[in-house]
């Protein structure tokens, strides 16, 4: 049984939420701002979060950015208001996973948060018989032990991180549009991807190139989409 962290400073949505969750057979723990959240987290088995941005004492913002100083795994998805679109890249470049907006479809809600627990299952999932290793030069995927180097230096990424960097490494050369990334890696239709896919690019080439604005690895393909530079 997953359990879902649900976070939000209006008590009536976090209601709602584990309704439809519980629905779901997951097990709900319920917090009203961003210090309750982290203190459940440090308690509890966490397998997901739902945080809202805009709360009392301590935002969605920065409760995400104190919990990626010692967590890149446990996958967060943001509640947020449609005029908070500022907010919500600031979010995933800060280590969110997904947003979604608020008022939100209850059908909507549980294929994002199935969609989230998949792709931490699979991150999860150590168990293959060989090793998977992926490489382009001096960057490094093994995808037995979700380790990712470059020039052998360790580089932390968050779950959604891992999977659009491994989609593009094991395809090295191969240029992929905005919407087959978004679709390979949230497995839904990639309306409005746009933003999305480009936080979590930019985000990922901090971490990994030593110029992100002049980039070896992950470059762009202007007007179609990104690519891995194929190097022996």
């Amino acid at each position: 049984m997953y359990t879902i962290l649900v976070c939000d400073d209006d008590k009536d949505i976090v209601d709602a939420i584990q309704i439809y969750l519980t629905a779901e057979g997951y097990q709900i723990l319920k917090a009203y701002n961003g210090r309750e959240a982290l203190e459940l987290i440090q308690e509890n088995e966490v397998h997901l979060a739902l945080l809202d941005i805009m709360m009392p004492e301590m935002d969605g913002i920065r409760a995400t950015m104190k919990l990626r100083e010692s967590n890149n795994i446990l996958p967060i998805i943001f509640l947020s208001a449609k005029s908070e679109d500022s907010d919500k890249v600031l979010g995933l470049n800060i280590g969110a996973d997904d947003y979604i907006t608020k008022p939100f479809n209850p059908l909507e809600l549980v294929a994002r948060v199935k969609s989230t627990l998949r792709r931490y299952t699979m991150l999860g999932s150590i168990t293959a018989e060989k090793k998977n290793i992926f490489s382009s030069g001096g960057l490094v995927i093994n995808d037995d032990s979700k380790e990712v180097t470059v020039d052998g230096e360790p580089i932390k990424l968050t779950p959604i991180e891992y999977n659009l960097l491994k989609l593009l490494v094991k395809n090295k050369g191969r240029v992929f549009s905005i919407s087959e990334i978004y679709e390979q890696i949230w497995n839904e239709p990639s309306y409005g991807a746009d933003n999305i896919v480009a936080v979590h690019i930019r985000h990922i080439r901090e971490k990994i190139e030593i110029n992100p604005k002049e980039p070896k690895y992950l470059k762009v393909a202007w007007g179609i989409g990104y690519k891995v530079e194929k190097y022996d």
